[in-house]
């Protein structure tokens, strides 16, 4: 029952005209909207309607909240789940945005817990996405990150990408794939490719991938997405192997979109 008022409601959303300034919004702050074909746009400007509906919003530290952050925020969200069976990222409840970089609190150890190395200390992020909590996001490098793909940095398919991969209980690097012979091929190639740029961060070689991807498996799958839809031409010279693993998971090629900007035209 649940399931149909959801379903029933969700309709009605998108049954409604999506707002001019919003899509002005979206053409303005996220380039990859101008590669999608007609259709892709109007499957992305439906599922912005219901993500921004359906999720609970919080301006922090003093930041007013706009339809300018919602909608460039949600657009890039949603721009993962074009391709691939999804529930509006129903392990994302609420999304805490910040003006500006924030330090995040230095972890304090349970009451009865012992800990065997020194806790992890306060760090400045510009991103941070919880097992069992809110994804916290800051304005400023969203909306760097957004307006320069070529940069190969955007903090919101960054966080998404750990959402998504968190949704069968663990941040591993691995989301939920379709068939046994699709982790295969995942387990295969990401964790060659995850092995080797952490050797070569290790030694200190110039890489493609950013080299935050090495500190686990987890931040190489959302380093990877990160490339893949903002370098998608580059990963796919550097490494064809990932990029087509990506590809299959996401059921998009950005790369055969690069030459698209349906912008100019229409």
């Amino acid at each position: 029952m649940f399931r149909w008022f959801s379903d029933h409601r969700r309709k009605k959303l998108t049954a409604l005209p999506f707002p001019a300034s919003w899509e002005e919004i979206v053409r303005r702050n996220v380039p990859h909207y101008c590669m999608l074909d007609p259709g892709e746009q109007a499957r992305l400007r439906a599922l912005i309607q219901v993500f921004i509906s359906e999720k609970y919003w919080e301006g922090c530290g003093g930041l007013q909240l706009t339809d300018e952050i919602r909608v460039t925020i949600s657009a890039l969200a949603c721009l993962l789940l074009l391709g691939i069976t999804h529930d509006y990222y129903r392990n994302v409840m609420s999304i805490l945005v910040y003006p500006s970089t924030v330090v995040s609190p230095q972890r304090k150890p349970g009451f009865f817990e012992t800990p065997l190395a020194p806790l992890e200390t306060a760090k400045p992020i510009i991103g941070e996405a919880f097992q069992q909590g809110p994804v916290i996001i800051i304005w400023d490098a969203v909306l760097h990150g957004s307006r320069h793909p070529e940069l190969g940095h955007n903090v919101i398919y960054h966080e998404f990408a750990h959402k998504l991969d968190m949704l069968d209980g663990a941040a591993d690097g691995t989301p939920p794939l379709r068939d046994r012979d699709e982790y295969a091929s995942w387990v295969n190639i990401c964790s060659r490719e995850y092995l080797r740029l952490k050797q070569d961060a290790e030694k200190g070689r110039k890489t493609f991938l950013d080299a935050y991807g090495a500190t686990n498996e987890a931040e190489f799958f959302a380093v990877a997405t990160e490339q893949f839809f903002d370098q998608p031409i580059r990963l796919k010279k550097e490494t064809p192997d990932l990029y087509d693993v990506l590809r299959e998971y996401y059921r998009q090629d950005p790369a055969e979109r690069v030459n698209r900007n349906t912008c100019l035209t229409g």
